[in-house]
């Protein structure tokens, strides 16, 4: 996948916000990675802050929401993994600020 094309898809991810903290799921750490294979087939593998986290299938519909709106996107597959487990490190600068979380 070519460089662009990567920066669409992370780009579009942004756009995906946890309902809970009002916060993007990109810079919430929560997306490990995205890739795209030659089906057009989006495999994103990302965590959540929690585990049995109530609005999982929420957060799951809007990434392919997201994705879908990206021509070389023709399937979103979203894998959910609990490890490496998700701390507050993973969370970027702006994230830290908006939730008021010391750097």
């Amino acid at each position: 996948m070519d460089k662009a094309l990567e920066e669409n898809l992370w780009g579009a991810l942004e756009n995906v916000i946890d309902p809970e903290l009002g916060i993007d799921i990109v810079n919430l750490g929560l997306v490990y990675g995205v890739d795209l294979d030659e089906n057009g087939l989006a495999t994103v593998t990302m965590t959540l802050t929690a585990m049995g986290c109530p609005l999982a299938g929420h957060i799951e519909s809007d990434v392919k929401r997201a994705l879908s709106d990206i021509p070389e996107v023709e399937e979103t597959e979203v894998n959910i993994v609990w490890n490496p487990p998700w701390t507050k490190e993973r969370m970027s600068r702006y994230a830290k600020i908006a939730l008021g979380i010391p750097d």
